[in-house]
Order: C-alpha cells, then structure tokens, then sequence
C-alpha cells in the first residue's frame, strides 16, 4: 500500500513502543522502592490483603512494647516487695527474740520495739513510695475497689483479679452449702449412771470416780494430762484450756447452762487440718467414753446409761471439715474458713465470717466496683487478649490482716501497726497474736511476689515470645505480597529496554516507509 494519511505499522510501533516504555518505569520504580506493589492499581487484592498484614504488624509490634513494659513496671514492683519481705523477716527475729524474757532485759526488749517500729514505719514509706513514671505500685492505688462487704459474713476480702470485659463491676455471690467445723470429741460424764462403777453402784455427778491419764493432741502439739479422782468437770475443762497454746485444743461443757451435761474437746481452728485426738493412757474404767457424730454434723449427743445415740460413734480421734460454698455459681472447697478461688474471671481470697460459715444456706454479695491494673497485651482490645491483676497495698494499716480476739473478747481483723508502740500486739502486749499478725504479713508479700512473678514468666515472657513468632510470619507473608523480587525485577527490566529499543528502531522504519511514496513522483 502507498497511503501517507495513516501510517499503521507506524501507529503499531508507537503502541508497543508507549507499553514497553510503562513497563520500562515499573519495573525501574519496584527496583528504586524495593516494593511490588507501589499503588493500587500494581495489586489491588493485593494491597487490601497487604495493608491489613501492615497494619496487624503494628499492632503486634506495640503489644511486645507493651508487654516489654509491663515487665518494667511488675520488675520495679517486686523490687519494693523484695524489700518490705526483709524487713518483715527482720521484724519476726525482733518479736521472737523479744518473747525469750528470761535471758532479755526490759531495756534490750524496749530496743527492739523501737526498731520494730522503725521498719514498720519503712513498709508504710515503700508503699507509698515505690512507682514507675508516676504510678503507684503498692499503695493501693492498683488494687480494686470492694462495695458491699459485710464483716459479719465476711471478714477478710481480697481480690487478686478479675476480668471485666464490657462490665463496669463484678458481683460475687457466696452461698454455703456445706458448713466449717471443728474436730468435736464429746466424754459422757454421766458418772452417776455408770452401770459397772463400784459393783454396779453409779458415780457421784460431776465428780470424776477414777483417777485417769490421758493424752491429748491437737495440730499444734501433744501433752500427757493426769486427771485425778473427784475431778470436776469444770477442773478437767480449765486444765485442757490451761493448755490450749500447746495442743490447739479447747475444752468446754456439753451445754453451758449445765456444766455436768459433759465435755466437748474441739480444735481451736477450723477444717480438715485441724483434729482433736484423747486416748487414755493409764487408769480410767471402759465407761469413760469418748464420742464423735457419725454424720459429722452439728448437735451434742445425748448420753443415756453410758451408751451414746445411735447418731455418735464411739472414737477417740475426729477430724474438721472444710466450708463449702458456691462461689458465682461454681462448688469450691474450702480451707477451713478461708475460701480461695483462681480462675481466669475471677482470683479470690476470702475469709468468712465464724457464723457465717458454719451456717448452711447462709448468703453473701459484695461487688468489684472496679481499679486493679489492665495490661493490654495482644494486637487487638477485647478481653481476651487483656490481663487485669490487682495490687493491694502493703501499708502497716493494711498488711497481715488477721481475725484475731480483742481486748473485749470480740472477732476483729488487726493488721501489722498494731505491732508499733502502744498497739495491741506490741511487745508488750500479746506476743502469740504478734507472730500471727507477721506470718499473714509475709505470707501475702510472698504470695503476691510469687503471683507477680508468676504473670511475669508465664504471662508477659510467653506472650512476648509468642507475638515475636507473629511478627516473623506475618512480616514474612506481607514481604511475598508487597516486596518486589529483585531477580525477577531486573529480568524484566531487561526485557523492558531491549523492547523499547526496538520498538523505537521499528517506529523509524515504518516513518521511513511513507517516505518511500515520494519515489512515484519522480
């Protein structure tokens, strides 16, 4: 053909020069950035798929931060902990040192009660001291706020942690279904109806017909008591009680109108740690009896010519029993009165009230308003992937929260300051209550630097691990989507130049052939 008005092959050159001159900047652009995909139109499915892998990356990468700082800040709270726990240590030498009288003066033992209240006075300065960028750590500013708490059903509350997830607060329902109780033994003192005394002839009332030796343990100690004939039952109840502090056991009448009615030898403390045990030695006659209720329940037994009811068991050993309570819906089995309940909603520690557990059918419901520390650990914010824990405050007013006796002879909780000077249990007071006091003291320190550490190892660490896993794979899965490949790159890049030399040489070739027309003029 010798058209001049449309060049085709010339029209052909100049497209596929344009399409390989694109290809020539793309595959210059992916080698300049290092990216396969620089806009949305290079990978639109791409770039969608690529943009949420980015932005999930982020997110991991600011959950590792978090947790590296929830380490700091758990680390510089232990750190506090770790100082309160030697002192407290320090404390429970003074107080023992102090109760060896024979071998301290008054002024040695005035001594440690100044140095004792020194360091209490340094507990109460680390707790309201210790912090991580002007965060309170152990000044009660991280523990939660209770609502509802009744002393008479429950004394001591403590909430170690709790998941609100969309909640603002947390009811905790306490019902008992089974009560505490202490190790009960009962001794039929129906002397005058004994039927084999004397040939037959019965006792005098309260008045113990042989003499008997007998030993009497408890979970805190053993002693051989030697009961003399004539012995009354209020002789053989003061000299049991004379010697509770040594075998953790109290004696006391049947009835308290009728001290004849016969004796209960019971456990100080109740749960199944706790038992009573009295075998006799030496002496005594097979009437002296020794009884426990075969169902373990409440009620005293009801002797009748030496022979207990049918509900009793003759023994000379019982053992407590555990409250039982439903704690939000779920059975949990008791330590005595104490009540601990870990689980992922909800970490408890409760002390109940006397009365309260060993009522069954009793109910109780205070409520978590709120506080404790939220550690937000995972990419995304929802409960799952937040862990909130609770830091009570270990100042002397609120460290060793124990449900002690007071000057009245009433239940009341007293705490770590009533160690200082001029307090209940300071070294000139009740020494016995002193060591209990400190012993729930370093108790709850070493309890909570254990659940602290705990979180730190088995939480934070696993956690950090684990996401550092996610950001390889995920930054791995983004890398084969979005980065370009060199190798391929350069390929194509020198496809790209070869083509677009070509087409150039090609598009002067078919501007030469419209030129060739002029021949025909000649």
């Amino acid at each position: 053909m010798a058209r001049i008005n449309s060049n085709i092959p010339s029209l052909i050159a100049q497209f596929n020069l344009q399409q390989a001159n694109s290809g020539l900047e793309l595959r210059l652009q992916r080698l300049a950035t290092g990216l396969r995909i620089n806009r949305g139109a290079d990978d639109p499915a791409g770039l969608i798929v690529s943009e949420r892998l980015r932005s999930e990356l982020e997110a991991i990468n600011q959950g590792v931060k978090n947790s590296e700082r929830a380490s700091n800040v758990i680390s510089t709270t232990e750190g506090g902990l770790s100082e309160v726990s030697q002192l407290l240590n320090s404390i429970k030498s003074l107080v023992v040192e102090a109760a060896n009288t024979g071998a301290f003066s008054a002024e040695e033992i005035e001594a440690n009660q100044l140095q004792i209240d020194s360091a209490i006075d340094s507990i109460t300065r680390i707790a309201n001291t210790s912090s991580f960028a002007g965060l309170k750590l152990l000044n009660g500013s991280l523990a939660y706020g209770l609502s509802g708490v009744i002393p008479s059903e429950v004394a001591i509350a403590k909430v170690n942690g709790v998941t609100f997830a969309d909640r603002s607060t947390v009811d905790v329902d306490i019902d008992v279904i089974g009560s505490a109780q202490t190790a009960n033994l009962y001794f039929n003192t129906d002397y005058v109806n004994f039927p084999t005394l004397s040939g037959g002839a019965g006792g005098v009332s309260d008045s113990l017909p042989r003499r008997m030796t007998v030993e009497v343990a408890g979970p805190d100690g053993v002693i051989e008591l030697g009961l003399a004939s004539g012995s009354s039952n209020q002789d053989i109840i003061d000299a049991i009680n004379a010697r509770s502090a040594i075998t953790g056991v109290e004696a006391a009448a049947v009835s308290a109108a009728d001290v004849s009615s016969g004796i209960v030898f019971s456990s100080v403390e109740f749960g199944t740690e706790a038992f009573v045990s009295v075998k006799t030695l030496s002496g005594g006659h097979a009437d002296y009896q020794f009884a426990r209720m075969s169902n373990d329940g409440a009620g005293a037994p009801a002797w009748s010519l030496g022979v207990p009811n049918p509900s009793w068991v003759i023994a000379d050993k019982d053992d407590g029993k555990d409250t039982v309570v439903l704690l939000n819906g779920a059975v949990v089995t008791g330590s005595g009165l104490q009540i601990k309940a870990r689980g992922q909603e909800l970490d408890v520690n409760l002390l109940l009230d006397e009365t309260f557990g060993t009522t069954v059918g009793g109910s109780s419901t205070f409520t978590i308003t709120g506080g404790g520390a939220l550690f937000q650990l995972g990419p995304q914010v929802n409960a799952n992937q937040q862990v909130n824990i609770g830091v009570q405050s270990v100042s002397a007013t609120r460290l060793g929260g124990t449900l002690l006796s007071n000057a009245a002879g009433s239940p009341e909780v007293q705490f770590l300051s009533s160690l200082k000077s001029g307090g209940s249990n300071s070294l000139r007071g009740n020494l016995t209550n002193s060591s209990k006091i400190l012993e729930q003291a370093i108790d709850e320190i070493s309890s909570l630097r254990g659940r602290l550490g705990a979180f730190e190892r088995n939480v934070l660490d696993t956690n950090i691990r684990s996401l550092q896993s996610g950001i390889e794979n995920i930054t791995a899965a983004g890398s084969i989507i979005r980065d370009a490949d060199f190798a391929a790159e350069t390929a194509e890049l020198t496809r790209a130049q070869v083509l677009a030399q070509s087409s150039t040489s090609v598009l002067a070739l078919a501007n030469q052939q419209a030129q060739q027309v002029l021949s025909l003029l000649g």
